[in-house]
């Protein structure tokens, strides 16, 4: 099949489209490098990508709708996996109208040009972070998710209304997936696992909020892509399924396993709770186990390894230039 997976050029896009090519599809990717973070970083991302002959890549931003209509009418596209988003529960709330621009208008100018194609095949990245404060946990699909607690929820959990809406008005064949703390090789230099890894190692201070108690249901990314290839063997009208690996992880914890895999000792610099994070997720997966195969194989400290491992490996090209 020919795939479009947008946000190509970011951490699980280019594992997702790694591993459709691997799989013998074709993937279209675009992505609009978003400052958010180096574009040293994406296009690293996406060096094997473009060595392969079965990969199309166009530089735009999901916001373009000229450029969304080029790009189906050059590709006779069967699927598309959106992944391209604004991220980050803190930045979201300093950036709303940004957040909102490109996370809500550009699915809408996606789901657009996917109707005008009539391309009706759509996995779309949702967040953990819809659940808010969820006191029920572990949490569930079936969960009142109506309490996002920052801009970047929200925009997610409006993504996911009108994926609902684009499959009840136009019979589209949409799975949202609600992502739970990815993290494993190219990871975002933002996150906590990244970041704490590389300040752990440089015998920089790492920000520490709250008093490590606030706990994650991580999620190694080869196990969130193969959530997403489970999706798109078994896109069938609208569905909700959590992916993560069902085990919480408190953030004390996180830290001893990073001091761990590099041999060094992390220097804390304690800071204030921060509005908008959520004190715990933790992913109920028995609805994507039985209902399209998710199966998660990888543990916490086999990946905190496996990360450690590119980072050591790749750390001198990706901080100096």
């Amino acid at each position: 099949m020919k795939i479009l997976v947008t946000g190509i050029a970011g951490f699980i896009g280019s594992h997702t489209g790694e591993r459709l090519i691997k799989e013998g599809h074709h993937v279209v990717g675009i992505d609009n490098f978003d400052p958010f973070y180096s574009k040293t970083f994406k296009e690293f991302n996406i060096e094997g990508l473009k060595a392969s002959s079965s990969f199309s890549f166009y530089e735009t931003d999901i916001r373009d709708k000229q450029s969304l209509k080029n790009i189906f009418s050059e590709h006779n596209i069967d699927a598309v996996v959106h992944l391209a988003a604004k991220a980050g529960v803190r930045p979201s709330i300093e950036n709303i109208e940004d957040y909102y621009d490109v996370n809500i208008n550009g699915s809408i100018a996606l789901l657009e040009a996917m109707r005008a194609s009539n391309v009706k095949k759509i996995a779309f990245a949702s967040s953990s972070s819809v659940y808010g404060n969820n006191e029920k946990v572990p949490f569930s699909e079936s969960d009142v998710v109506d309490n996002p607690i920052s801009p970047y929820a929200a925009t997610k959990k409006s993504c996911e209304l009108l994926s609902h809406v684009y499959s009840h008005l136009y019979d589209f064949d949409i799975t949202c997936l609600r992502f739970f703390t990815v993290f494993g090789p190219r990871q975002r230099p933002d996150l906590a696992i990244h970041k704490f890894t590389r300040f752990i190692d440089q015998g920089k201070p790492i920000p520490f909020y709250g008093d490590g108690s606030t706990s994650r249901d991580y999620t190694y990314v080869a196990d969130i892509v193969d959530g997403i290839m489970c999706a798109l063997n078994n896109l069938d009208g609208y569905r909700i399924y959590n992916l993560g690996e069902s085990r919480v992880i408190k953030l004390n914890e996180l830290v001893l396993a990073i001091e761990k895999a590099l041999g060094k000792k992390a220097v804390i610099d304690r800071k204030p709770f921060q509005p908008g994070d959520v004190e715990k997720t933790y992913a109920n997966i028995t609805k994507a186990k039985t209902e399209i195969g998710y199966n998660p194989t990888y543990n916490f400290q086999e990946g905190i390894q496996l990360f450690v491992d590119w980072y050591n490996q790749h750390k001198e090209y990706l901080y100096n230039n």
